[in-house]
């Protein structure tokens, strides 16, 4: 039974999460690797905010998508609220959309494999979950079709090498993303490890059980 001490302690996490990467997308990452300057393509926000889709799927595993999509509420009015502190109106648009949207599509998938084998559902809701946040909020904070949002960024929208390594060119956002997604898939991943190891212990509700034997 869902008590408000529990879901407290869910929106607390998933209120931890975004407050981390608000704060660890200020730090490009240093050095470089195979000619690629990491802090160009990444922040430190890009490994602590795929822990969101734990906390989610954590949620969604014990008490179903209802309880999960309120965990995702609460902790986009903390992602609104910082973003409008810290950032432009553009970034502040982009990053609760992509959010909202993200997690609640998790919740989705997740939601109808959670009674197929246990890796499957945290893994392929994150990793669609992942994909529409990427493309979500590199779209709409630096893409210039979105310039209704704000003003566009010069510098993210000039040309440079893909990944900076390429020889094909595109607008530098464009290598954002595909930095910002390839470390999303490589937590998602590794997220794995503690929703296995947690199982055993964040069991589903009755409910949950049987609406998933059915």
């Amino acid at each position: 039974m869902l008590t408000n001490r529990t879901f407290l302690v869910y929106v607390a996490l998933m209120t931890a999460v975004v407050v981390a990467s608000n704060f660890l997308v200020q730090y490009p990452l240093p050095g470089s690797i195979a000619g690629m300057q990491l802090g160009d393509l990444l922040t430190w926000g890009a490994f602590s905010y795929p822990i969101a889709f734990l906390v989610t799927d954590l949620t969604n595993r014990q008490f179903g998508p209802q309880i999960a999509r309120k965990v995702v509420i609460a902790g986009f009015a903390v992602a609104i609220l910082l973003s409008v502190l810290i950032a432009t109106p553009r970034i502040a648009i982009a990053s609760g959309s992509a959010f909202l949207l993200g997690q609640f599509l998790d919740i989705s998938v997740f939601n109808r494999l959670r009674a197929q084998s246990w890796w499957r559902a945290p893994l392929i809701g994150s990793l669609f979950g992942s994909f529409l946040d990427t493309a979500i909020f590199f779209s709409f904070a630096f893409a210039s079709f979105f310039v209704f949002f704000g003003p566009n960024d010069p510098f993210a929208l000039e040309n440079a090498p893909i990944l900076g390594v390429m020889t094909a060119e595109a607008p530098r956002w464009i290598s954002w993303a595909l930095g910002d997604l390839g470390v999303k898939i490589l937590v998602g991943l590794t997220m794995l490890l503690p929703y296995g190891a947690l199982m055993s212990i964040i069991k589903p509700m009755p409910a949950l059980k049987a609406s998933a034997r059915a």
